[in-house]
């Protein structure tokens, strides 16, 4: 009997690697790499381009760059605070160092007419170039060491891991980077004229230094347009398994007329638009499937999702299921406790409100009434996944700012509703605009409705992208919305 060949280094962990012990891999692990091929496809953020030395003459502030030049004046000085400035010269123009942690060890190697070979960004300060805390070493003006022969990457880090140990780490594997598997068929490879996924592999994390490395920064260079096509491909094909999957399993049949709605919109001094009426509709029509509803609803604030999902709740309750209704923040789920207590209370429902600011005391009352039958529907944040918190019979999960949510936390709720064979039905809603085919490629395992009609005097909302250098800017236009005595609603993600 022979023994099975051992896994080939690329896919065994990363302390197969020389130096990674049990700490370095737990690092490693907050980086998302467990194996050593991983580390291939821990890719860089941006690069250095240290291939060249500039004349410090033709620096402009802002670019990141290597220098070499001798020193002209080292010297400590006070102003607000003690910091030590060395001043160096090309013959081009002069350049200050300026260094806030220094030594007096520091300050003697610094020395008048030493040649120094810096890297770091360089700045503006009283009309003159600086550099602040860059890279250095002395050198010898007569033997220059080599300079790099690849722009050098910079990679996403964590806590307590070195860019340089990182990157020793990232080479050892690119040792092993011709062992990588192709994934993409042949004939797609050859019809897109894709470059082999180890030479894209190898060029991102070494580029030459000939390669813009503005292309790269952009994601517009062809290995990264592969990589890309790649990883938008195995999202829909994760995708697709995701809604067969869905499909092959039951859920509860609401088939019974939805009267309690009925009983709600009589009580009402305002009757849904058409919009809401259409997917309210959309919404009971799977809710009669003996297959999982998976539904997103998009709608801008004030469209009235919150009418939508009331009649989705209430169809569930009428069928004798109890409903879920979890929201990103404590703020929000207030709200909608209000909302839906305003609205359920009179029809004689019970909503139970989880919360984690409950006391102990409070939080036990509302689970047994969850776990008992009492409490009709459960409106709460992150504290609905908690163990303690079960159903009688759970049937429908809304999620309100589904993007605040990973898929993991919606398939584990829904797992927490499972009984038996059967699965509940879920309804997530967004106020985000979601163009409709970024919604079919984004979420393609959900079905998708839009309510694109506002109620009668509701001021149209106009939705508009601002890049951060414009926070300013909002910030005053908000100031003077509230000194108007309007309201605003700003959401920190």
């Amino acid at each position: 009997m022979t023994e099975s060949a051992a896994p080939k280094l690329l896919y065994q962990p990363v302390t197969a690697l020389k130096g990674v012990n049990e700490a370095t891999a737990e690092k490693l692990l907050r980086l998302g790499i467990v194996r050593v091929v991983d580390l291939l496809f821990h890719l860089p953020l941006r690069y250095q381009d240290r291939t060249r030395v500039y004349q410090i003459g033709s620096l402009r502030v802002e670019q990141e760059v290597t220098v070499e030049g001798e020193i002209e004046l080292t010297e400590i000085v006070n102003r607000s605070r003690k910091m030590l400035l060395c001043h160096i010269s090309d013959g081009t123009g002069l350049l200050t160092l300026r260094f806030f942690h220094f030594t007096h060890g520091q300050k003697h190697s610094l020395s008048k007419g030493a040649s120094i070979r810096c890297f770091g960004e360089v700045r503006q300060a009283g009309g003159k170039l600086e550099m602040v805390h860059p890279e250095y070493r002395l050198v010898n003006a007569g033997e220059l060491p080599p300079l790099e022969n690849t722009l050098t990457p910079t990679y996403p880090s964590t806590e307590g891991m070195q860019q340089r140990s990182l990157s020793r780490l990232i080479k050892l594997a690119l040792d092993q980077v011709d062992e990588l598997e192709e994934l993409l068929p042949a004939q797609l490879v050859r019809e897109y004229n894709f470059p082999p996924l180890a030479d894209c592999i190898r060029l991102l994390h070494q580029p030459p230094s000939e390669l813009a490395s503005r292309q790269l920064l952009d994601g517009q260079h062809p290995v990264q347009q592969r990589l890309i096509f790649e990883e938008l491909l195995a999202h829909q094909l994760g995708v697709q398994q995701a809604r067969h999957q869905i499909n092959q399993v039951k859920a509860p049949l609401m088939q019974e007329p939805n009267r309690l709605f009925q009983q709600l919109l009589k009580l009402l001094p305002f009757a849904p638009t058409k919009a809401q009426t259409r997917v309210i509709h959309e919404i009971s029509r799977d809710l009669q499937l003996g297959c999982p509803m998976n539904r997103l609803v998009q709608g801008d604030v004030g469209s009235g999702k919150t009418l939508v999902a009331v009649a989705a709740a209430l169809q569930a309750i009428t069928n004798g299921y109890q409903v879920a209704l979890m929201a990103p923040t404590e703020l929000l789920a207030e709200q909608h406790y209000r909302n839906f207590c305003a609205w359920l209370e009179p029809l004689g429902l019970d909503v139970v409100y989880i919360s984690g600011n409950q006391t102990p005391k409070q939080r036990r009352r509302q689970v047994e009434n969850l776990l008992l039958g009492i409490g009709h529907i459960a409106i709460g944040t992150h504290a609905l996944f908690q163990r303690t918190v079960e159903f009688l019979q759970l049937g429908l999960i809304i999620i309100d700012e589904q993007h605040r949510f990973g898929v993991h936390q919606r398939l584990e709720l829904r797992e927490k509703g499972k009984q038996g064979d059967y699965y509940p039905h879920q309804l997530v809603m967004t106020a985000t605009p979601i163009p409709r085919t970024l919604a079919m490629t984004a979420y393609g395992d959900l079905d998708y409705s839009i309510i694109d009609e506002l109620p009668p005097g509701r001021t149209p909302i106009k939705t508009v992208q601002l890049s951060n250098d414009n926070r300013e800017r909002l910030i005053r236009r908000v100031e003077k919305a509230c000194q108007r005595g309007c309201q605003v609603y700003w959401v920190c993600t």
